[in-house]
């Protein structure tokens, strides 16, 4: 993993060890980071600028460009799947994007973190 992603996730991860979401921390040591701008060409997922699939971020923006809100957010959810991977698959088909309790969590988390930590940009 290139250095500056490593940074990256380790900020976030700081950030979220301050939550007591999960009864286990979240475990970085096999999350990649991947820009994928195309990925985010496809109709369904124009509106987003970060996209977890199990332990892989995918990002819009190379991630010099991307703030450290988005990927706490997107690290929130590589957490969920670490704890909860069959209720967060079936919250996916079973919640819009909005009321999804699992996107609701991982908004809250980086606000929550984002009070005493400075977010990137």
């Amino acid at each position: 993993m290139a250095s500056d992603a490593r940074a990256a996730l380790e900020r976030a991860r700081a950030r979220l060890d301050r939550l007591s979401l999960y009864p286990r921390p979240v475990r970085i040591d096999r999350v990649r980071v991947v820009t994928l701008p195309w990925f985010f060409g496809l109709p369904w997922l124009r509106r987003y600028a970060g996209y977890t699939l199990i332990r892989t971020i995918l990002l819009r923006r190379p991630l010099a460009q991307v703030s450290d809100d988005l990927l706490t957010h997107e690290l929130c959810h590589v957490w969920q799947m670490q704890n909860e991977p069959l209720k967060v698959i079936w919250a996916f088909f079973t919640h819009r994007y909005r009321n999804n309790p699992y996107e609701i969590q991982a908004r809250r988390a980086v606000e929550e973190t984002r009070a005493t930590e400075p977010s990137r940009s």
